[in-house]
């Protein structure tokens, strides 16, 4: 028979579908672990989780529910030996504030979107240093949380991009399947 080839079996595409629904979680906590390795750059893991927590947040947001952001957000507290909790809030507000402006910014241009962003890492720097100063009863350098921003800002372009191809992929998937 030409065509359209067979689908595959029933096994097969349940261990597709998870593999699909698992990536956006566990590609960012292997990209957490990665980022863990010591460079000497302050809030470089919290700079690899913003970018893909926001991206899944605004093109597929049931791929990147809140339980696996409040997880990624407890391996990022215990990647990064921040307080316990802070990280997890941190990656709740941006997913929530994405996912509440995901209609707009998906329908924008790229650069708008990163934008955004920025705006975002923005937000989520002066959050983390606002509970540091609560948290431990002192003013906080914000040199650290300027890092952060750039660095959350230069990697998402580069992680974007990366992510779209796969995104691309998994809707071509599903739509083959």
């Amino acid at each position: 028979m030409k065509g359209r080839p067979e689908p595959s079996p029933g096994l097969l595409r349940q261990v597709d579908a998870l593999a699909r629904a698992a990536f956006p979680s566990a590609s960012t906590a292997l990209l957490l672990a990665l980022a863990a390795v010591p460079v000497g750059m302050p809030g470089v893991v919290a700079a690899a989780a913003l970018p893909c927590i926001f991206f899944w947040s605004v093109f597929r947001p049931a791929a990147m529910p809140p339980p696996a952001v409040f997880g990624l957000g407890l391996l990022l507290d215990l990647l990064s030996a921040a307080p316990l909790g802070s990280g997890v809030l941190i990656l709740l507000v941006v997913y929530g504030f994405a996912t509440r402006w995901r209609r707009f910014l998906a329908r924008q241009s790229f650069l708008a979107v990163w934008l955004a962003f920025c705006g975002f890492a923005a937000g989520a720097a002066a959050l983390g240093w606002t509970l540091q100063a609560l948290l431990g009863w002192r003013v906080p350098p914000a040199m650290p949380g300027v890092v952060q921003v750039m660095l959350s800002a230069g990697l998402y372009p580069v992680l974007a991009g990366l992510l779209s191809v796969v995104q691309k992929a998994m809707i071509h998937a599903e739509s083959a399947g």
